[in-house]
């Protein structure tokens, strides 16, 4: 199968998102995959200053496994505010028409917003299979009243002209709908977890030793953007406020409120409460939440979150770790009640639950909980449903295109 993928994120600095862990695993069973993504970071790399770049072709771009061929390209862009993404309407289409013509691709998947518009338009035009996949509520994630307002007609069309629909969980499904998804082409393909890295035996004894963590400390653990909602300004609030020394907080990533909690940390009594390790190498990250006594997601209710369920929920609870998370939608309709994960209505209540559940000896076992849930969500396991749902799909698609 040749795979063309659109995104609009960087395909190198972000993630592993879906996307990434489909691709590099169809890549590694011979599939052509070729990826444009888009510089959404540009701002953050202060080395590159130039304010036009060109074309740029990079071989091997794995994500998870080294031997995954996987060919990304990035078209160039004007890196100037409004300016940047205007021009993916030029370049990207440029780029999307060249590889149709070079590549040949017998599939378009995109999981961005403009250039899968401009993608399914391609599609349509050219007579090939476009499926939208929907990992989040997209046009939720700009910054301004007018942009996601715009980008949600983008969006709209999209869904509207798509072939297939993918989505990772049910409460998306249901988004697709309310955004004119006709249901009978959706297909649930969820998150899933490699069991060999994310598992229960997984020692983290190594890092609790290097962070100064005791063996009674009760360590609660955030992995991912620090978005400015994500809920860990307030966990940390709470934990500056707390008398509970055998309490601690490991955030491991970066984003929008790095700096302010790396300035917490100095000056809120978090120096030995409170551990930012920045970003690290995905290796690293399963003896990381193997460390952990329970993880956390008290996100705020909002309406980026509310059908949101991300892959590190199901990374926490294989590795048997109970879950604190906010009582979203996408959760409780994922997950329900019983199964490791325990839910509070606001990050203000994170820390109240994690002491709740230490001192009523529960971490334990709701962490078994969580482990038996997750069993069932191997990366093998998706990426075969994925590879059948994709191939029945094209030889459908290809019978009724030749009649």
């Amino acid at each position: 199968m040749k795979i063309l993928l659109l995104q609009e994120t960087d395909w190198i600095k972000r993630g592993p998102h879906q996307q990434h862990h489909l691709m590099d695993r169809m890549a590694l069973r011979g599939h052509q995959i070729r990826v444009i993504d888009y510089e959404y970071l540009w701002k953050e790399d202060h080395k590159d200053r130039k304010i036009f770049t060109g074309r740029k072709e990079i071989k091997g771009a794995y994500k998870i496994f080294k031997e995954a061929d996987i060919t990304l390209i990035r078209p160039g862009m004007i890196k100037l505010p409004i300016l940047d993404m205007a021009s993916i309407l030029y370049f990207h289409e440029k780029e999307i028409k060249r590889q149709i013509m070079e590549f040949k691709p017998e599939v378009i998947i995109s999981f961005g917003i403009l250039n899968a518009y401009l993608g399914m338009k391609q599609a349509k035009k050219h007579n090939i299979p476009f499926v939208y996949y929907l990992i989040d509520h997209l046009h939720t994630l700009l910054p301004s009243k007018l942009k996601k307002n715009t980008a949600k007609q983008f969006e709209k069309q999209t869904i509207r002209g798509s072939d297939r629909i993918f989505v990772i969980n049910q409460g998306l499904k249901d988004y697709a709908v309310e955004m004119d998804g006709d249901v009978n082409k959706i297909s649930v393909i969820p998150a899933g977890v490699d069991f060999e890295k994310f598992n229960p035996q997984t020692d983290g004894s190594s890092i609790r030793e290097k962070y100064g963590i005791k063996k009674n400390d009760i360590l609660l653990f955030f992995m991912g953007w620090i978005y400015d909602f994500s809920g860990m300004k307030e966990v940390a609030e709470s934990l500056s406020s707390t008398d509970n020394e055998n309490i601690k907080l490991m955030i491991v990533g970066e984003g929008d409120l790095y700096k302010l909690l790396s300035k917490m940390k100095s000056e809120n009594n978090l120096n030995k409460k409170l551990i930012l390790t920045g970003k690290i190498p995905f290796e690293e990250v399963p003896k990381h939440i193997a460390s952990a006594d329970i993880c956390l997601l008290p996100a705020y209710k909002n309406e980026i979150m509310m059908n949101i369920v991300p892959i590190k929920i199901y990374e926490y609870m294989a590795m048997g770790k109970p879950v604190i998370a906010t009582n979203l939608p996408g959760l409780k309709k994922e997950f329900g009640n019983n199964n490791g994960v325990v839910y509070i209505e606001n990050p203000e209540q994170t820390l109240e639950k994690a002491i709740y559940l230490s001192e009523n000896y529960m971490i334990k076992s709701e962490g078994n909980k969580a482990s038996l849930c997750s069993r069932d969500q191997d990366w093998n396991k998706i990426t075969n449903e994925f590879e059948s749902i994709l191939k029945n799909f094209l030889k459908k698609n290809v019978s009724v295109i030749g009649n």
